[in-house]
């Protein structure tokens, strides 16, 4: 492989800010994995935000950008899979596995599919110093007729469109809106850009605890339960962006609601063998060694936590701790009190970005 920008390229990322800011080129916050192509000739390689290759887990891209990509570029996207209820992070998330032949066979039950968002290098040609606008021509230009497969994203410079997509694109599992300044090179690694999601605020039950890498006594993360119309204890995410002074005194706060698993809404002794965890299964995908298994406590302390959207019955991203809500009942802690997003189409975003009969 040679290209004018090489591999391993670290993505150039945002930082959140509260509202849509002015004068910039607005981009709907896809919700994947993030992912620099690289294609030169038949050589594909796609890189992830943490410079580990993804390239062996998306057999299907590959084939794709073979055809559907020009034979010398560099661009930045998302790897999604978009059905017709939004999109599946989960799904995405089973792709990243050992064995060959389940990643072959998820590349044909769950097909991905790769949306464009920058473009770093076409031919010979070095992009990433030139300014957006330029870039974002170029690619549009590039990418004209690409697909199925291979999607460039919307954008607008009009910020009350931007205000809409932020409104009603959630209901199709996107993040948020992305700004980007006109006049903004392409930085690997810098946060130049700037990113506008969702906040939320939920009241959840503490069930459990993790410890902490560094330290027997200190709290890794809590995990959040939210009670089901069925009476149940769902486990919906954790918290655990603490500073080490609150992950001991939360350590010692806990000891006098810890419990045995014999009556707890979480018992993995009555699930299958090596299950520990509140979700059936759960493993690490990225770090098959890390130890998922918890201390159960009684479900009698109420946390108000900030989130940005759902996926499934689950915290999308890792909750953030607002107060303790000594005032709520734990059973109160139902599922009725999230917001629910409109419903919206990946279709209406991008058309043909799913198929009749996906799902």
């Amino acid at each position: 492989m040679k290209l004018p920008v090489m591999p391993p390229v670290s993505p150039m990322l945002a930082k959140s800010v509260p509202t849509i800011p002015p004068d910039a080129s607005y981009e709907p916050k896809w919700d994947g994995f993030r992912s620099i192509c690289f294609r030169d000739g038949d050589e594909v390689e796609l890189g992830s935000r943490n410079e580990r290759p993804l390239t062996r887990y998306f057999p299907e891209l590959v084939t794709a950008i073979k055809t559907e990509l020009p034979q010398r570029c560099v661009i930045d996207g998302e790897i999604i899979i978009a059905t017709d209820h939004g999109l599946d992070f989960e799904a995405l998330q089973q792709r990243i596995h050992p064995a060959d032949s389940r990643v072959r066979m998820l590349a044909q039950q769950t097909p991905a599919s790769f949306v464009a968002f920058d473009l770093l290098a076409l031919g010979d040609e070095d992009y990433t110093r030139r300014p957006f606008t330029e870039r974002r021509a170029a690619l549009v230009a590039t990418l004209a007729d690409s697909g199925p497969s291979v999607h460039v994203t919307p954008a607008t410079t009009d910020p009350t469109t931007a205000r809409r997509w932020f409104e009603e694109f959630e209901g199709a599992g996107l993040d948020g809106v992305v700004a980007k300044p006109l006049t903004l090179t392409y930085q690997p690694d810098k946060r130049v850009m700037f990113k506008i999601k969702h906040q939320r605020t939920a009241d959840c039950v503490i069930a459990g605890y993790r410890v902490h890498k560094s330290s027997a006594e200190a709290i890794g993360s809590l995990l959040l339960g939210l009670y089901t119309d069925h009476g149940s204890l769902a486990s919906v995410g954790v918290i655990g962006a603490f500073p080490m002074a609150k992950r001991r005194q939360l350590f010692s706060e806990m000891q006098s609601l810890v419990t045995s698993f014999d009556g707890h809404p979480w018992n993995w002794a009555a699930h299958e063998a090596g299950d520990r965890t509140p979700r059936k299964n759960e493993i690490s995908r990225w770090n098959a060694g890390k130890d998922l298994s918890f201390v159960p406590l009684r479900p009698e302390r109420v946390v108000e936590v900030r989130y940005d959207h759902m996926e499934g019955e689950r915290f999308r991203h890792t909750a953030q701790f607002n107060r303790w809500r000594p005032d709520r009942d734990p059973r109160s802690c139902t599922y009725a009190q999230l917001e629910k997003p409109l419903s919206f189409g990946l279709g209406d975003i991008i058309p043909g970005l799913t198929k009749e009969g996906e799902s």
